[in-house]
Order: C-alpha cells, then sequence, then structure tokens
C-alpha cells in the first residue's frame, strides 16, 4: 500500500473545455467501433459526431437560460433536417450510412457555429476540425474498424474499461505518495494517454505503412521504436544499398519519441496550476528537425519498408506499462526526495533507456506538484529523451559498419543540438 495524504487540490486536465470536447469525440468513436465492426449503418464516424455535438451543446447550455432556450429550438430544427435527409435518403436506395453521417453532421456543422457565436472559438475550431478529420478519413475509419480481431476488440473494449473506471475511483486533486505530492488522476491519465498513442498509430502503420520510410520510421517510432531498429538493422544487413533508408528510419522514430515527448510535457503542464513547461521546445523541437532534416535529405523517403509491430491492443501492455511507470515514477520520487536535483537527473536518464514516455511523465508530475522547478523538470525530459536515443544507437552496433557509423554519428550529432538549444535557452 502506497503511503498516501491529502496535500491540496491543483487543475483537474478534464475541466479544460477543449479537452473535454476532444474526449466526447473519442469517446464516440469508441462506442461506435463494435458498431462499425458488425457491419451496421450507424458506425464510427457516426457516434463520434454524435457525441462531439452533445458535448456541444452540454457547454452552451451550462452558460445561460437563454442559450439553453435558443440551443434547444436550433437543435429541434437541425434534427428535424437531418431525420428528413436520412428518411429520404433510406426511401431513395441511397447509402444509409452516408446519410446519417451527413445529418449529424449538419447537427456538428451546428453546434460550431453556436460555439464561434458565443465567444468559444478555439472550442469552435476544435470541433471543426475534429468533424473534417471524421470526414476525410473515412476509408481509413472504416478499414481500421473492420481489420480488427475479435480478440483485439475484445481488448480494447477490457483497456477503455478499466481506463474510465479506474479515473473516478483515484483521489481528486493531489496526495502525498512517498513524501511527493503528486495527482493520481493525472497520473492515471498519462499512462492511458500514452497507451493510447501507441494503439493510435499501430492502426496508422497498418494503414499507411506500404506509403515510404517517412510514415513506417515516424509512425512506427510512436508505437514501437524497438521495432523500427529491428526493422531497419534487418534492412541494412541484407543489402548494402539500404542503409541511407535504414538510418533514416532510425533518425525518424527518435524525432518520433521526442515528438511524444514533447506533447506529454506541454499537454499536463497546460493545465496545471503552475506555468506550462515551455522549456522543453527548445531541445526536444531541434532533436525533431535535425532527424527530419538528416533523415529527408539522406534518404528517399519514398522508399517502402514493411514494418512488423506486435498488435499493442492487449490488456496485458497497457498493465505492463502502467507497472513500469509506477515503478519508474517511485524511484525518480525518491531520488529527488532524498539527493535533490541530480537525484532526479540520474533517475531520468536510467528510466530512459526503458521507457522515455515513462520518465517524461514522471518529471511532469514532479513539477505539476511543485516539488521541481521547470529548469529541473526540462533538464530531466531531456536527459530521458537522450537516453532514448543512445539506446537506439546501441541496438545498431549489431548492424554493417556504415550503418552503425551512420547512426552514430547522427544521434550524438541530435544530442548536441538539443544540448545547444537548451544552452542558448539559458543564456537568453
Amino acid at each position: 500500500m502506497l503511503p498516501v495524504a491529502v496535500a491540496g487540490v491543483s487543475t483537474d486536465p478534464l475541466a479544460v473545455p477543449v479537452v473535454r470536447l476532444a474526449l466526447a469525440a473519442a469517446l464516440g468513436l469508441f462506442l461506435g467501433l463494435e458498431r462499425e465492426w458488425s457491419d451496421k449503418s450507424a458506425g464510427i464516424r457516426t457516434f463520434s459526431l454524435t457525441s462531439l455535438v452533445g458535448a456541444v451543446f452540454t457547454l452552451l447550455a451550462s452558460e445561460s437560460a437563454v442559450g439553453r432556450v435558443l440551443l434547444a429550438v436550433g437543435g429541434v430544427l437541425v434534427v428535424v433536417q437531418g431525420t428528413l435527409l436520412a428518411a429520404r435518403g433510406l426511401s431513395d436506395g441511397a447509402d444509409g450510412s452516408l446519410s446519417l453521417t451527413t445529418s449529424v453532421s449538419l447537427l456538428a456543422a451546428y453546434g460550431v457555429g453556436a460555439l464561434v457565436a458565443s465567444g468559444f472559438v478555439v472550442e469552435g475550431v476544435t470541433v471543426a476540425v475534429l468533424s473534417a478529420a471524421l470526414l476525410v478519413l473515412k476509408r481509413e475509419l472504416h478499414s481500421f474498424a473492420g481489420d480488427l480481431s475479435r480478440a483485439e476488440l475484445r481488448s480494447m473494449t477490457e483497456f477503455a474499461v478499466l481506463a474510465f473506471v479506474v479515473y473516478p475511483v483515484l483521489p481528486a486533486g493531489e496526495r502525498t505518495v512517498f513524501g511527493v505530492p503528486l495527482e493520481p488522476r493525472v497520473a492515471w491519465l498519462m499512462v492511458v494517454t500514452v497507451a493510447g498513442i501507441g494503439m493510435v498509430n499501430y492502426a496508422l502503420v497498418r494503414t499507411y505503412g506500404g506509403r515510404g520510410i517517412a510514415v513506417t520510421g515516424f509512425l512506427g517510432g510512436l508505437a514501437s521504436s524497438t521495432a523500427v531498429v529491428g526493422t531497419m538493422l534487418d534492412h541494412a544487413t541484407d543489402r548494402v544499398e539500404s542503409v541511407s533508408y535504414a538510418v533514416a528510419g532510425v533518425l525518424l522514430a527518435d524525432a518520433a519519441m521526442a515528438v511524444r515527448n514533447l506533447a506529454i510535457a506541454l499537454a499536463f503542464t497546460v493545465t496545471g496550476d503552475g506555468p506550462p513547461l515551455v522549456g522543453v521546445v527548445a531541445p526536444l523541437g531541434a532533436l525533431t528537425l535535425g532527424a527530419v532534416g538528416v533523415a529527408a535529405a539522406t534518404a528517399d523517403w519514398r522508399t517502402r519498408v514493411d514494418l512488423a509491430i506486435e498488435s499493442p491492443f492487449s490488456l496485458r501492455n497497457a498493465l505492463a506499462f502502467g507497472a513500469a511507470f509506477l515503478v519508474i515514477l517511485a524511484v525518480s520520487g525518491v531520488a529527488q526526495a532524498r539527493f535533490g536535483a541530480t537525484g532526479l537527473y540520474v533517475s531520468a536518464a536510467l528510466s530512459g533507456l526503458v521507457s522515455s514516455a515513462g520518465a517524461t511523465t514522471s518529471a511532469v508530475l514532479l513539477y505539476r506538484g511543485g516539488t521541481v522547478g521547470a529548469d529541473v523538470a526540462t533538464v530531466a525530459v531531456l536527459l530521458a529523451t537522450v537516453s532514448s536515443v543512445a539506446v537506439k544507437a546501441a541496438l545498431a552496433v549489431a548492424g554493417p559498419r556504415a550503418f552503425v557509423r551512420r547512426v552514430a554519428a547522427y544521434s550524438l550529432a541530435l544530442i548536441a543540438a538539443a544540448g545547444t538549444a537548451v544552452a542558448a535557452a539559458t543564456l537568453v
């Protein structure tokens, strides 16, 4: 049993309207997944759009009584119009799913207009972008849902149930764990987010993996950087002429890992009591741009590479990451408490060898709890990222000399670029 004591209250990320809208769309997508897999007329896009519209109406209705009346009248009119459109499409023998999606799209458009008119500009843009993506990615979403095996569908359902059942059970606000103030709900959201990133990118690699090394390396790096390095190592070993694009694949996996850590650091500090952890932007941005730039200059991005990634749709995998995250968090907290910033730096560097995402989330939680400052958290995130780059370079040692030399040289250059960005930002 972890030692827990009340320490205070901080901002809940789910209290932010934009986060709630995005979550509503994601939950609607999950609800429609089984319907899509069962080949029903209302599927993955229709359910997601419906949830999104429900969130829009709820957000606006909470502002005023007049707003509730106007929304009710306007909503009824749009519902009637959409119903008539769907009925006409079905009676005319048109595609029923198209009619349903068009009807719900009208509701989404109405919600966007209502949001913008009420001053929720950012939220309105969020709804518009999410709705457009759901409409444009029709073929990809249908393909993804249809290609899932029953076992994968069951694992996704188990993970989703676990994710959203555990969250409300955890105590809100800060608690003191191992002498460090942490937020259990935020920590759980981080675990779910990292696992979700892996699942989404697995689906993207399976859909777009044949379109070139740029897609395979980057998206594969978000899903499983180890798989990317292993695949590139095999290609470089089998054919000398493949060394260039194999190196590019490893560098793109580094870029993907840096982008993921950057997103975690920013997304979970924007909603905190303190300022966002913007110090990570310069070093991780430099690492990302450097990796992408070198990969673009040294290889043909159109080269196709098939990537074999183990399906992440497994409750066991998610729980395994959660357990690893808990261990990293405990080690980081104890190291920081006993040895200060130096202890956290050592912990982040060592943890990054196993999971840079786990080390990053630990540093972010310590920052949110006020245990460490922005500078210390930034350095910890950078050390975790650098350790992950070093691991990929070490894994490449088993390849041919040309592959090893290039990966090692470019990895050192990326680390130097990140360090230079930190130094420049410090001087400013």
